[in-house]
């Protein structure tokens, strides 16, 4: 294996000093064990961190490492890392303690729920990332080969909590294995004053699952993502008869904590305008149901209740131009 310079610096000068140390007198015959034993001890030590640390210096120096070690030290070493420098924010709290949520992330791999992502392989490439977010109750389990194994955060949208609780144990035992949830939704469900029909839920699911990680979107970041959309459309959301989706949320959840963003299995805006464009179901875990792009251009045009996903995504590609977002599965090209 060949090392840097800094490595191999390292390397002869605690071998020098292994010889420095190997070399020292010691008249005292009554002391001369003991001395000779601690010398062997310390500079054993030296040698050990520095083989530690010319392992480490490799493996980030050499990119075809990594792949080998991803699953085992790779990881836990950026997690860890991670837990220690996590930025708070604050537009998200815990139920029921309203604590900011912390949360920071190298790479993250944003899975949509589009059938787009059905049949391209991508797990393994997927659960490569430091963080894997989902949306929804998108499942993982028998499509592990396109969507991966792995959830570190789902961001839910109010409406489909109730079936995050048809399977509770999946979702907040410790099957979830930590992962986080934020969930999204209108004052009138998410208020935690005992009137809110979905806090409440979310609430007695924390009180049955004390270790599940459970955060709310707070009014004011609700009111902060109103104001995203205006400023990027023009239009008001709610005199325009939109309803934002939960990849709207997840997108600006994900600027703030990912330093890079991987999205998969999302069309761009024109997608569906385009010649011979491929019909997917709408979810991937729902095959035979509605068409994706049906779907999208029945909520385009819907007068009132609708998401604009294609609006949406004409905003999303205007993000990637300015923050480090790329689209896989298909590729977005970006003017």
């Amino acid at each position: 294996m060949r090392l840097s310079a800094r490595a191999r610096g390292m390397f002869f000068s605690t071998c020098h000093l292994y010889t420095l140390l190997s070399n020292t007198n010691d008249t005292d015959g009554v002391y001369l064990a003991l001395a000779m034993k601690k010398k062997w001890v310390l500079a054993s030590s030296l040698v050990l961190a520095v083989s530690l640390f010319v392992v480490l210096v490799n493996y980030l120096e050499k990119p075809y490492l990594q792949p080998i070690l991803q699953k085992g030290f790779r990881y836990t070493w950026i997690t860890s890392w991670q837990r220690k420098v996590a930025r708070q924010h604050p537009g998200y709290v815990s139920v029921p303690k309203r604590e900011p949520l912390k949360l920071s992330c190298d790479v993250c791999s944003v899975v949509s729920s589009s059938g787009q992502i059905l049949g391209r392989g991508a797990g393994t490439e997927i659960d490569g990332a430091a963080c894997v977010w989902r949306m929804n109750n998108a499942p993982t389990l028998r499509y592990e080969k396109d969507v991966g194994n792995r959830t570190n955060l789902r961001v839910v949208s109010h409406t489909s909590v109730p079936l995050l609780l048809h399977k509770p144990q999946h979702f907040f035992g410790p099957a979830s294995n930590g992962t986080v949830y934020v969930v999204w939704g209108p004052r009138r469900n998410m208020s935690p004053d005992g009137n809110g029909l979905i806090y409440n839920m979310l609430r007695r699911a924390a009180d049955d699952f004390p270790k599940a990680r459970i955060y709310v979107t707070t009014d004011e970041r609700m009111d902060y993502c109103d104001k995203v959309f205006k400023k990027e459309t023009g239009r008001d959301r709610i005199t325009s008869g939109s309803y934002l989706s939960t990849g709207w949320f997840t997108l600006i959840l994900a600027m703030d904590i990912c330093k890079e963003i991987r999205v998969y299995g999302m069309i761009n805006d024109t997608y569906c305008k385009s010649d011979g464009y491929r019909k997917v179901p709408y979810h991937y875990y729902e095959v035979g149901s509605r068409d994706e792009c049906a779907e999208y251009v029945l909520h385009e045009s819907a007068p009132y209740g609708g998401h604009r996903f294609i609006t949406e995504k004409t905003v999303f590609g205007k993000w990637a131009k300015v923050h480090p977002i790329k689209f896989f599965h298909p590729e977005w090209q970006l003017s």
